[in-house]
């Protein structure tokens, strides 16, 4: 098989790394360990060329980093959210979050590099090293007078989820339910709006996946970007509440948008099961479906690696390979499975990035 590169649209391996209770996190990551689904032996492994590496606040005192399955056994659930957090807890730990990046960057002497913009981004590619974009998943970090915000840029920022399901001062999200529409409540707050319009502005990108339907299409009107969902799948394959429908799948082609599809099992499958056992051949299906509306340049990878039980055929990040060699075995072009897998998401970064 010839050797095809990924590109990530979504990972929580900072989160995972921030949870661990190893006093080596930054060797952990190098070495190689058995409780990230991403480390650096898996990134040669999978000739893995870059992603979003998001920064997710957890609540005080929970790990949310990994929904657990037990909980989803049945045929319709409906989970209950943390509360919001504050600004303070956010932001505490959303920095110590960026000093793990920023440990393992400067470990990487070179290999992997934080992107800023669409120059960064080429020349890392010129380069062949790991290029990372920096994402916050959930914009507790960023308080009402934007100064925070300011900050986070000037160290890396470029990439932003509204919301992590949970509400909070900017947006509302959707909760994690099974069979439920994304249309579950109200739209972006007033600051929510004036945040959109600074992300244009600094062409910080806004990512749509865990924000409610009626929160996209605020940011569908006030936008001038074109729409991304780092990591969601069709919701007419599969009713969970985390999914795009039709609607919002013709408004994100209609920008010349991008959709990263999510490999978390709940999110894929027709019972909305976070169950491992989950046949190679969903992703095919939400695979298809999503070429269908946004076409060949439109559907990427945003596989929720370490934030999300996943196929246990895939396993972690040293999985892709077999990935791509079922999307081959399945007729896929070797031209459209580099678009899906890595230079759609590349594309799309140096002209938008």
């Amino acid at each position: 098989m010839e050797n095809i590169g990924y590109f990530d649209g979504h990972n929580d391996v900072l989160l995972k790394l921030f949870f661990s209770k190893s006093k080596n996190i930054v060797e952990d990551f190098f070495e190689g360990n058995n409780y990230c689904h991403i480390d650096y032996k898996k990134i040669q492994t999978a000739n893995f060329v870059g992603g979003f590496f998001a920064i997710f606040p957890p609540n005080l005192g929970q790990d949310f980093s990994n929904l657990s399955s037990k909980k989803e056994k049945k045929e319709r659930y409906d989970f209950p959210l943390p509360e919001p957090i504050s600004f303070e807890r956010a932001k505490n730990t959303t920095d110590k979050m960026i000093s793990i990046l920023n440990q393992i960057i400067d470990k990487s002497k070179g290999k992997i590099v934080l992107c800023k913009n669409s120059t960064d981004f080429k020349l890392a590619r010129t380069n062949n090293q790991v290029a990372i974009i920096l994402h916050i998943e959930g914009a507790e970090a960023i308080d009402k007078d934007f100064l925070s915000l300011d900050k986070l840029y000037e160290v890396g920022l470029r990439s932003i989820g509204l919301v992590w399901s949970r509400s909070n001062i900017f947006a509302h999200g959707v909760p994690f339910s099974f069979p439920r529409s994304p249309d579950t409540g109200p739209g972006l707050t007033p600051i929510g709006k004036e945040l959109i319009k600074i992300c244009d502005e600094k062409k910080i990108l806004i990512d749509l996946s865990h924000l409610n339907e009626k929160g996209f299409w605020d940011v569908a009107n006030l936008s001038s970007r074109p729409l991304i969902a780092t990591h969601s799948n069709s919701h007419q394959l599969c009713q969970h509440s985390r999914n795009l429908t039709n609607t919002q799948l013709k408004a994100i082609k209609e920008s010349k948008g991008i959709v990263g599809i999510n490999f978390a099992t709940g999110f894929l499958r027709p019972d909305g099961q976070m169950d491992p056992n989950t046949s190679l051949d969903i992703i095919i299906a939400h695979c298809d479906y999503l070429i269908n509306f946004l076409g060949e340049e439109g559907v990427a990878i945003g596989s929720d690696f370490d934030g999300a039980v996943i196929p246990s055929t895939i396993k972690d990040l040293s999985g892709i390979n077999v990935l791509i060699e079922h999307f081959l075995s399945k007729e896929y072009g070797i031209e459209l499975v580099k678009k899906i897998f890595f230079k759609n998401w590349l594309n799309f970064l140096e002209k938008n990035l």
